[in-house]
């Protein structure tokens, strides 16, 4: 009778510890789901708050690169770049000359790559200028004529496309790909000296030491840009170490 007392209390203690055992492991794994689902909402809230300065990061115009800009090369309807004869080396005209009056010009080419110009530059000069405060024409030739690449768009480009003119306009600015000197300007075109051929909104100018260029487009395209620039370095101008 005792031997059978002593085995039913051992059989009892067994139930228990065994009954404590599974409790235990009950709450490691109800406190490791609780740490699981607290690390995955740490990370998820982490995740969160940093989520908007990434996607802003990425979409930072100052570290894409000028070919992101805008469409393909192929898709721009770029014509081919022009080789213009060059006019009017360090010809000045208006205020401050012997012709002040001739405060207009009538340029061979539309927009010029060359020609007679105002005696003062744009100095400094902005990266983006739209119609309501861009220089005058003859200003800007005259940076041309310094080695300034000028890329004008007419008045049809407006929204997305005019953003993405203004971003870059920016990123040029800082890009090696425009020189140490970053000659680059984006501006709004007069269509008092002439209308953009039909079906060109965009247009590339260059003065060269020995040739104007001009490349007219469809639509914005950083890729020309960016070849444009190479072809035509500010260094290949009348007066390249001029600011």
């Amino acid at each position: 009778m005792a031997n059978k007392t002593k085995q039913l209390e051992k059989d009892r203690r067994a139930r228990v510890e065994a009954m404590r055992r599974e409790q235990q492991a009950k709450e490691r794994r109800k406190s490791l789901l609780f740490i699981i689902v607290a690390v995955v909402l740490g990370i998820g809230l982490v995740a969160a708050a940093a989520l908007p300065a990434v996607l802003k990061s990425s979409n930072d115009p100052a570290k894409k690169s000028i070919e992101s800009f805008g469409v393909s090369a192929a898709a721009a309807s770029c014509d081919a770049p022009t080789t213009d004869k060059v006019t009017g080396n360090n010809v000045h005209v208006g205020p401050g000359t012997n012709q002040p009056n001739k405060t207009k010009v009538k340029y061979a080419e539309v927009p010029p790559s060359s020609g007679e110009h105002f005696v003062q530059p744009v100095m400094p000069a902005k990266a983006f200028y739209s119609a309501s405060d861009r220089p005058a024409l003859e200003q800007l030739v005259h940076n041309l004529e310094h080695g300034y690449t000028i890329l004008w768009y007419d008045k049809t480009v407006t929204g997305d496309q005019l953003k993405t003119l203004k971003d870059l306009a920016d990123r040029a600015r800082n890009e090696a790909a425009v020189g140490p000197s970053h000659k680059f300007i984006v501006s709004a075109w007069d269509d008092s000296y002439g209308a953009f051929p039909s079906g060109k909104h965009i247009a590339l100018s260059h003065w060269g030491a020995k040739d104007g260029h001009r490349q007219l487009c469809g639509q914005v395209s950083g890729a020309v840009v960016a070849d444009f620039v190479k072809k035509f370095p500010a260094s290949d101008a009348p007066e390249p170490n001029t600011a």
